[in-house]
């Protein structure tokens, strides 16, 4: 029962609340500051080690591994664990699409960007695509000895993904957050509706 609140109830509450917050009044808060904060330590150094992360996060990084999972999982006739993480990929890359058009939120706007973006901004497409990929592996190799060796090294990558996306000045922070939250509950549906029909306790 803790598993479920932690992943799946504690996110989608978190998703909720900041649509509701979203549909009232578009701002949050914390949105600005934190934007102003990592803007504030910008340094040529740190502005190539964002647009790396952030590149990392989708077309260099994400997206092969997707792939390159898949087709291992394929490979290793793991073909329930192969279901999972494709519609575990898949489907986020859905809702993303989806929740963006329907939220239609602009992105910041606050400077000129290293990385301009012309999508809508929540949620955030790189970080519901690395935390899917993440809480994913994490999931598969749970059972595993590099159970925790995959958890820090996931979620350290997803963490530094989201911070880029923020410090590029192309995401709110509530972008990543709703990301993150949107992530971590799909997957973890996906997984035990799968685990469910594999027959696993």
């Amino acid at each position: 029962m803790a598993l479920w609140f932690v992943c799946l109830v504690l996110p989608l509450w978190g998703f909720a609340a900041m649509v509701g917050e979203l549909h009232e009044n578009e701002v949050f808060a914390f949105d600005a500051p934190i934007l102003h904060a990592l803007h504030a330590i910008a340094t040529p150094t740190l502005d190539v080690f964002a647009v790396l992360m952030t590149k990392l996060g989708y077309l260099w990084g994400v997206v092969p591994l997707d792939a390159g999972v898949l087709l291992w999982l394929a490979w290793r006739r793991r073909f329930c664990d192969g279901l999972f993480f494709g519609v575990a990929v898949a489907g986020s890359a859905a809702l993303n699409v989806v929740a963006k058009n329907y939220f239609a939120r602009a992105r910041p706007d606050l400077w000129l960007s290293l990385a301009p973006e012309t999508t809508y901004s929540f949620p955030s497409g790189h970080a519901m695509g690395s935390a899917t990929l993440g809480v994913a592996l994490i999931f598969l190799c749970w059972r595993t000895r590099w159970r925790w060796q995959m958890l820090v090294v996931a979620v350290g990558f997803v963490l530094l993904v989201g911070l880029s996306r923020i410090y590029l000045g192309v995401h709110y922070p509530s972008d990543i957050l709703a990301g993150w939250t949107a992530a971590i509950a799909w997957v973890f549906a996906m997984h035990a509706l799968a685990s469910r029909e594999g027959g696993d306790p």
